[in-house]
C-alpha cells in the first residue's frame, strides 16, 4: 500500500483465485481491536507470518505508541461492488519517542483474472533519531506467486556518509540476509520500474518475485513458512534493536534536513502511490477518506 505497492496494481501478476479463508475465532474481529489483525483473504503461512510480526512490533513498542485514533470507516473499508476490501491502522508515537507512526493494512482485490492480496508493514521514525526507516510490503498474486519488499529505509545519503552504511546495513548483516532470499529455488529479483523508487530503497533491499509455478502451493507454503519468515523476522529484529529502540540523537542543525527528506518520502508516497491507485480500487469517496487520514498522520 506505501511507497511500492503501485507497481503491482499497474502491472499485476496473472493469478488464480485465492479463496476466502475465514478469520480464525483467536483473532476474530470481537477478540480484536483492530481489523487489520484479521486477514480474512491469506492462505494461513501468509497470515499466520503476518500476525507474528505485528504481534512484535506490538509488544516491543507498546510503550512508544499512542491508541489507535484511526476512523472506524477507514480501520476497515470497501468498494461499492464488494470486490476490494481493506483494513489500515496507524499508531502514531508517543511523545519522547523516537517513533513517528507504525502503519498496519492489508487490501484485497477481486481481479478478472482471480485476486491481488497485499499486506503492509510500515515504521516510520522522527526526526529526534536519523535511523532508517522500516518498509515490510507483501504482494500476492496467487497461491503461488508473491512479490516482496523490504527493506530499512536510509534517511542519509550512503556515499556521503560511509559510517552510516556500515552501522545499518553492512555491520548488521543485512545484505547476507537479502543473498539467502536471492539464493532460493523459485526466487528471482525484482526490479521497479519506477527509478523515484529505486532510488529511496538501500543496497540491501530485499526485492524479489517468488513464482513457484506447477510446484503449486505447497511450495509457496514451505517458502513462506521457513526461509521467507525467518528473513522477515530477523529484519524486523534488526530494526527494532538498531533503530526504533536504540539511541541515534540528530544534531539540531541536521534535523532541518532530515525532515524534509521524510516529508519528500511521505508526499511521493501520496501523489504515486495511494492518490493513483486508491480511487480505481474504492472509488473516489472512500480512497479520499483513506488518503486524507494518511496524509493527517503524515502531516502534509
Amino acid at each position: 500500500m506505501l511507497v511500492l505497492s503501485h507497481q503491482a496494481f499497474l502491472h499485476p501478476p496473472k493469478p488464480s483465485s485465492l479463496p476466502r479463508i475465514k478469520p480464525r475465532a483467536s483473532m476474530s474481529r470481537s477478540r480484536s481491536p483492530s481489523p487489520v489483525l484479521d486477514f480474512p483473504y491469506l492462505p494461513p503461512p501468509h497470515r499466520d507470518l503476518m500476525l507474528s510480526l505485528l504481534s512484535t512490533v506490538h509488544s516491543r513498542l507498546a510503550s512508544h505508541l499512542l491508541p489507535s485514533s484511526v476512523p472506524s470507516d477507514v480501520l476497515s473499508f470497501h468498494n461499492d461492488a464488494s470486490t476490494s476490501f481493506g483494513a489500515l491502522d496507524i499508531r502514531s508515537g508517543a511523545h519522547d519517542s523516537p517513533v513517528d507512526f507504525i502503519l498496519e493494512s492489508w487490501l484485497h482485490c477481486k481481479l478478472p483474472t482471480g485476486a491481488l492480496n497485499i499486506t503492509t508493514l510500515f515504521g516510520f521514525l522522527n526526526a529526534s533519531t536519523e535511523a532508517p526507516h522500516l518498509l515490510m510490503e507483501f504482494i500476492q498474486g496467487s497461491p503461488t506467486s508473491l512479490v516482496l519488499f523490504m527493506d530499512l529505509l536510509p534517511r542519509k545519503d550512503l556515499v556521503l556518509h560511509p559510517e552510516y552504511l556500515a552501522e545499518f546495513y553492512q555491520d548488521t548483516q543485512l545484505e547476507k540476509l537479502r543473498q539467502e532470499l536471492n539464493n532460493l529455488p523459485y526466487v528471482q529479483p525484482y526490479c521497479s520500474s519506477s527509478l523515484y523508487i529505486r532510488s529511496v530503497l538501500s543496497p540491501t533491499a530485499v526485492a524479489v518475485n517468488i513464482n513457484c509455478g506447477a510446484d503449486g502451493e505447497s511450495s509457496m507454503e514451505e517458502v513462506m513458512g521457513a526461509q521467507l519468515s525467518s528473513v522477515a523476522k530477523e529484519v524486523l529484529q534488526i530494526w527494532l534493536d538498531k533503530c526504533a529502540c536504540s539511541s541515534h540523537q540528530m544534531e539540531e542543525s541536521k534535523r532541518n534536513v532530515l525532515i524534509q527528506r521524510d516529508n519528500l518520502i511521505k508526499t511521493k508516497t501520496v501523489e504515486i502511490d495511494l492518490s493513483a491507485n486508491l480511487p480505481r480500487m474504492f472509488g473516489p469517496n472512500v480512497a479520499e477518506k483513506i488518503v486524507g487520514t494518511i496524509q493527517k498522520t503524515f502531516r502534509i
